[in-house]
């Protein structure tokens, strides 16, 4: 029977001001607490595989808990997991595109039903509080109802100019197996979204979780494996990017990478990617999306109210380790005092505390991470003047730093020019709107931005000059949803991939052409 499918909505997110939602998500943590240190497999071809090397999962917020034991992979692992994905691949890629969307919608409707489950292991595994986690869940069931859609749209024939004499085909086949290698601070809607893609069009995948978040990958594999999805379609492998992940790109037999996470590493496997392997008989597919630097412009037209609240949510929302957070708010200098005045309060107002009692701030995801955050803060002691902030939060038990902001920043500054990942804002002062565009392009990347003003002619010099991935005006820069704003950034901020748009599935797709002549 053809699947008759509704047009695309984004899933409602929960209420949390609401005390019988509060609670029942309270409910659902202290249950996933009583699961904590239990031992998880990695599962190959369907089936459940164990290695002598373990690796632990910990709680941002009480490093000394184990929120599960992994296995640690090896290199005979991802071969193992690459071979069965080749194996599954066979049957796959002949499976029908509703049949494939199918699952994709089984396995949206087991993440309603264990929503509250998931939700609550991605605070404790990564400190998400409530509403971040929630949107992080709602975004992965988007994800598997808009790609069950676009693998039907796509499936169907594809227009071509008539050629008298000739019957003209052109078709999307799939590319074959695949790596996906997902973020930790996204760790179910990334995930999600780039393995249902990869399957959707018909391809088969190794996951290789990141090392802070393997109980998502897990969560995702068990999932997709509950709703009856075939062995080997969905291969799980933790290790380590090092060992397995380097092995996985290198592989000659991998036939595309998507990639979701720093530039650094993001350059090193499109350069892994491009050097022929012996074997390989193929340019293997990059989907990369990488850093951001993001800027938010607050115009002399602005309203200052609006936008201090755009840029606190935007800068400090998952303690700004989002590749979308913005890290600059660049503000026109006929406004910069009363910005700066309102922007304190608002910052010294939030409160930081334990994600588990959805606490606005949380910790930050590891003690490298806490590590790294706090070495460009005493870098922005010495480029900038420190407004607020600054310091780790001693009475707390996780890694937990204070949100903070430098003002008086140079354009040129580290502080402004490097991706933190953190709780860090640098506020940049501009003389006019247009140098406020020209600041903002002055940096290697080109992912989110916003603008804040009342003028709609600087409103439309932005939407030409502006040049990010993903722009927004007189609202947040993060908070991206599928299919309502496609997600990707130029520069080095990655390939441009527009996940969650029409796009993005013909990345993990070929065309083929097929003309007879006729009789």
């Amino acid at each position: 029977m053809a699947l008759r499918l509704k047009p695309f909505e984004n899933e409602p997110r929960l209420d949390f001001t609401k005390p019988e939602i509060f609670k029942k998500q309270r409910r659902a943590i202290e249950e996933v607490r009583r699961r904590f240190g239990q031992e998880y497999p990695n599962l190959i071809n369907g089936k459940e595989v164990y290695s002598q090397q373990k690796l632990h999962s910990l709680n941002p917020a009480h490093p000394t808990e184990v929120v599960g034991i992994f296995q640690k992979a090896r290199q005979r692992d991802a071969e193992a997991a690459l071979n069965a994905a080749w194996k599954a691949f066979e049957e796959w890629k002949r499976t029908p595109a509703e049949e494939r969307a199918r699952y994709l919608l089984k396995a949206a409707a087991e993440m309603r039903r264990r929503r509250l489950e998931l939700n609550a292991w991605m605070i404790c595994e990564v400190g998400k509080n409530y509403w971040e986690a929630d949107a992080d869940t709602c975004e992965a069931i988007d994800f598997l109802e808009y790609y069950a859609r676009e693998a039907i749209r796509y499936a169907q024939p594809q227009p071509v100019t008539p050629v008298p004499g000739e019957k003209n085909e052109y078709f999307y086949i799939p590319l074959g197996a695949g790596v996906i290698i997902p973020p930790w601070n996204f760790p179910l809607a990334i995930l999600t979204g780039m393995t249902s893609a990869a399957i959707a069009a018909g391809n088969t995948v190794v996951v290789k979780p990141s090392s802070e978040s393997p109980m998502m990958g897990w969560l995702l594999a068990d999932i997709f494996r509950s709703i009856g999805l075939p062995d080997g379609v969905l291969n799980l492998v933790v290790g380590s990017g090092s060992e397995v992940g380097d092995f996985l790109v290198a592989h000659p037999r991998t036939r595309f990478i998507a990639f979701t996470g720093s530039m650094e590493v993001g350059l090193r496997i499109h350069e892994l990617a491009a050097k022929p392997q012996p074997g390989q008989i193929w340019i293997k597919r990059t989907i990369l999306e990488m850093g951001g630097k993001d800027a938010i412009i607050v115009d002399a037209e602005a309203d200052l109210d609006a936008a201090v609240e755009g840029v606190v949510v935007s800068a400090y929302g998952y303690q700004g380790q989002k590749c979308s957070a913005c890290s600059r708010a660049i503000v026109d200098k006929s406004v910069y005092t009363p910005f700066i005045r309102k922007l304190k309060k608002a910052v010294q107002e939030l409160r930081i505390g334990d994600p588990a009692e959805n606490a606005q701030v949380g910790p930050v995801i590891s003690a490298r991470a806490k590590e790294s955050i706090l070495y460009y803060i005493n870098i922005g002691r010495k480029e900038g003047k420190l407004l607020t902030g600054g310091n780790p939060v001693g009475d707390l038990d996780g890694y937990y730093i204070e949100p903070t902001v430098f003002t008086n920043v140079s354009p040129r500054a580290r502080i402004a020019q490097e991706e933190i990942f953190g709780p860090v804002l640098a506020v940049l002062k501009a003389n006019s709107f247009a140098d406020a565009l020209r600041i903002a392009n002055g940096t290697i990347y080109g992912l989110t931005g916003s603008v804040y003003s009342r003028n709609p002619e600087k409103l439309r010099l932005a939407r030409e000059e502006f040049h990010v991935g993903n722009l927004y005006f007189n609202r947040k820069c993060t908070g991206a949803l599928v299919g309502g704003h496609p997600f990707g950034g130029f520069n080095m901020s990655g390939t441009d991939s527009k996940a969650g748009g029409p796009d993005y599935l013909l990345l993990f797709l070929q065309g083929k052409s097929v003309s007879e002549k006729l009789e």
